[in-house]
C-alpha cells in the first residue's frame, strides 16, 4: 500500500457500491408499481393469503417485496466485506459487488414473475459464490490485521 490512505484502485469500490444505491432504488420503483396496481394500502407491508388467491397482481407485488426484502438483508454483508476486502484487493472486490448487483437484477425479474423459482438464475448463483470471496478476502484480510496488531 503506497502513502495514500486510500489504495490504488479503490475507486471502483466506491463505484460499485454506489451502484447499489440505484439497485435498490429500482427495487423501490418497481415495489411501488406493483403495490399500485394491487391495491395494497399502506401501511400493509404484504398482501395476505386473500388477497393472493383474489389477484394475481397482489402475488406478485408480494414477489417484488420480497425480492427488495432479501436484498436489503444481504446488504451491510455486500457493504462491510465489499470495504475490507476492497482495501487490499479493490478490482477484486468491485467485480465482486458489481457483479451481485447485476445478479439481483436477474433475482428481481424472475421474481416478479409470480413464479417465485424463476429468482434464481446462473448468474445468482455466480454472484452468491463471489460474495463468499469477498467474505473469505475479507475475513484473511482482518485476521491479517489482528495477527500484526497483536504481534503474534
Amino acid at each position: 500500500m503506497s502513502d495514500s490512505l486510500v489504495p490504488h484502485g479503490f475507486g471502483y469500490v466506491g463505484a460499485a457500491l454506489l451502484s447499489t444505491v440505484f439497485l435498490l432504488l429500482g427495487q423501490t420503483q418497481v415495489v411501488s408499481s406493483k403495490r399500485r396496481k394491487s391495491g395494497i394500502a399502506y401501511p400493509q407491508m404484504y398482501a395476505d393469503k386473500a388477497q393472493e388467491k383474489e389477484s394475481k397482481d397482489a402475488l406478485i407485488f408480494n414477489c417484488a417485496q420480497r425480492a427488495h426484502q432479501n436484498t436489503l438483508e444481504y446488504i451491510p454483508a455486500v457493504y462491510v466485506t465489499t470495504i475490507i476486502a476492497g482495501l487490499q484487493y479493490p478490482v477484486i472486490s468491485a467485480s465482486v459487488c458489481a457483479g451481485w448487483v447485476v445478479s439481483r437484477i436477474f433475482y428481481t425479474r424472475g421474481y416478479i414473475t409470480g413464479d417465485p423459482k424463476k429468482r434464481v438464475s446462473v448468474v445468482y448463483g455466480l454472484a452468491s459464490v463471489g460474495l463468499l470471496g469477498n467474505l473469505f478476502l475479507s475475513t484473511y484480510i482482518a485476521g491479517g490485521w489482528v495477527m500484526q496488531n497483536l504481534k503474534l
